[in-house]
């Protein structure tokens, strides 16, 4: 089965290619379709609802892409800032980079005590299989807390802050199988690959 993936981050990306390896499934990305980014790309993630983004974005790809297109939102959610900053992680600081992002979350949570630390990453992936076609959803959280700094230099976004229970670690010090196995994104995708393959048989 083909697929476009609809994201231009790398950091999603290389998590993408490595969720379907090995799978019968070929991934192409907007890059690889010669799909150069758009202004109106600009306004698919709008919304403060996940679903409403990756559904916005999954059917902007299969439009314009031609092929079946997935697309997933997701965030950040912290309890001491009331869930912020959620589907805005992306873009929360000035500049919307990693760095940036992460200084800011460090602001924000300064004096705050380690039991009032608990957040969660979540991820909803749309499939759309052509442009009127009503999309898959699925979606997963990952629990853990927010350090009072960063801990390895692994992943990408907030992963050097989150600490995993499960992992006994962050994220951005997990190997990539390890943050998988646990994370949002990849039990979110892992649930989208059962039901494409139920589709395919």
């Amino acid at each position: 089965m083909k697929l476009l993936v609809g994201t231009r981050s790398p950091g999603k990306s290389r998590e993408i290619r490595e969720l379907f390896a090995g799978l019968p499934f070929e991934l192409s990305f907007p890059r690889d379709r010669l799909l150069e980014p758009l202004p109106e790309e600009a306004d698919l993630e709008r919304s403060m609802s996940y679903t409403e983004n990756a559904v916005s974005k999954a059917r902007y790809y299969v439009t314009r892409g031609g092929l079946p297109a997935v697309a997933d939102d997701s965030g950040i959610e912290v309890d001491a800032l009331g869930g912020a900053p959620g589907p805005r992680s992306a873009r929360w600081s000035f500049t919307g980079s990693d760095d940036d992002n992460n200084t800011l979350l460090l602001e924000q949570m300064a004096g705050v005590p380690e039991e009032r630390r608990s957040a969660r990453y979540r991820c909803v992936v749309a499939f759309v299989q052509t442009p009127g076609s009503r999309p898959e959803i699925v979606e997963a959280t990952c629990d853990g807390f927010i350090l009072s700094e960063p801990r390895g230099t692994g992943g990408f976004g907030y992963d050097p802050l989150f600490y995993s229970p499960e992992l006994e670690m962050t994220f951005g010090e997990a190997a990539p199988a390890a943050k998988h196995r646990v994370s949002h994104r990849g039990r979110a995708f892992r649930a989208l690959i059962e039901v494409l393959l139920r589709r395919s048989t």
